[in-house]
């Protein structure tokens, strides 16, 4: 090899790792939002006098937005381009967490929260549909679950850093920390990220045909059903996520600055089953690699519930063995499912990637909103409600598999 060619290709790996790293650190944008201040509740809910339920709230509000907003952002993308949606979504994100910074008030504090959820999905939304114009078939694959290995070290060390921030400076600060993330994240993006989305393959710019659009995507009955079982798979870890204030500082006994004993074994789970997904892409039958993750993730769930219906207080690290299991499980599952949604509509992939996300996030709000205060009295309650969400998607699954058949 000639030493321009192995130049060129040294030079392409670097550009193809940076890529890699940007669109992960645009979908973390979401979980540092939701995690970092999760040390924070207790104070926020002094200086505000809010209930348990109220605090819980700035989540659902936060969440809500950013899963409507994504049905916008998509279509968006495949109209105007990729870069144009993530940058402006970047810099709404930044405007709305200096809002945080000052907010005078809880009510203030939720509009605030809404700001930012519409806008911080743009990353996850727009990310996906960049993947899905860059590469095909296991190399997506591949792909997705790099950026996933990467984008799961945000749950583990937002609630960490968030912990430490809030010890030093207070919980202001720990939206001040989200200001740096909008900001840098702009600025970088605006270096570095490619347009992937041609001008001679944009669709009009035209609020009744993308909203056409969508709704023809939202009709497809296997899309739909496979949106749902997404939604319901990522809940058996957002059961334990929404409840990570009771688990860490109640039902642990721990300290703000020690959320990483809960976020960590998520991390493990997660950073693992995308490592193991991005092996046996091509490898293994779709549906096979589905199979085995849905049976990782329940059997985890359910021997926590029979753990924590026998013993009153388990030895924690079994508890976050368990956890690590049912996270490693759900991440086997969901790349190839959102990859085979997306082929569904291959025109139009950045709309298809804002209604399986919308769908998925709806299903989590809902989830973090009204499920998790109900159950998160304790680790049993927790645990059976994570194995009620599994088992759900896994019935979904199985019906899906019917209408389309192995994959």
């Amino acid at each position: 090899m000639s030493a321009a060619r192995q130049a060129t290709k040294e030079t392409e790996a670097r550009t193809h790792w940076g890529l890699v790293a940007l669109l992960a650190a645009l979908v973390m944008v979401s979980p540092f939002s939701v995690d970092t201040f999760y040390p924070s509740f207790p104070a926020i809910a002094t200086e505000f006098a809010l209930t348990d339920w109220q605090m819980q709230q700035t989540i659902t509000i936060y969440m809500l937005p950013f899963a409507l907003m994504t049905l916008v952002q998509g279509p968006l993308s495949d109209a105007l381009g990729r870069r144009p949606v993530v940058l402006g979504g970047l810099l709404v994100y930044a405007a709305a967490s200096v809002a945080c910074v000052f907010a005078p008030s809880y009510g203030a504090l939720l509009v605030f929260r809404a700001l930012q959820g519409m806008s911080a999905g743009v990353g996850m939304a727009v990310g996906r549909a960049i993947v899905r114009d860059l590469h095909d078939g296991p190399q997506a694959q591949r792909l997705m679950s790099t950026i996933t290995m990467i984008f799961g070290v945000a749950p583990a060390i937002a609630p960490v850093i968030g912990g430490w921030i809030h010890v030093l400076l207070g919980w202001r600060s720990v939206f001040g920390f989200m200001v740096v993330i909008g900001v840098l994240l702009a600025i970088v993006s605006y270096l570095r990220l490619p347009e992937t989305h041609p001008p001679d393959r944009r669709v009009a710019l035209h609020v009744g045909e993308l909203a056409s659009t969508v709704r023809v995507i939202a009709s497809n009955p296997l899309f739909m059903l496979l949106a749902v079982v997404t939604g319901a798979d990522l809940a058996t870890i957002l059961m334990f996520i929404g409840s990570a204030p009771a688990i860490v500082l109640k039902h642990w006994s721990l300290d703000a600055t020690q959320f990483a004993y809960l976020f960590f074994p998520v991390i493990v789970g997660i950073v693992g089953g995308a490592f193991l997904s991005g092996r046996l892409a091509g490898r293994i039958p779709g549906d096979r690699q589905i199979a085995f993750g849905f049976g990782a993730t329940i059997a985890g769930v359910s021997v926590s519930v029979a753990l924590h219906a026998l013993i009153d207080s388990p030895p924690l690290l079994i508890q976050q063995a368990l956890i690590a299991m049912a996270a490693g499980g759900v991440q086997l599952v969901i790349p190839v499912l959102v990859l085979r949604m997306l082929d569904l509509f291959p025109d139009v992939r950045g709309s298809a990637a804002s209604v399986q996300t919308c769908v998925m996030l709806a299903l989590g709000a809902f989830c973090m909103g009204a499920v998790v205060p109900a159950i998160n009295g304790s680790m049993l309650s927790i645990s059976i409600g994570a194995l009620t969400v599994s088992v759900l998607a896994w019935g979904f699954w199985r019906v899906a598999r019917r209408l389309h058949g192995p994959w």
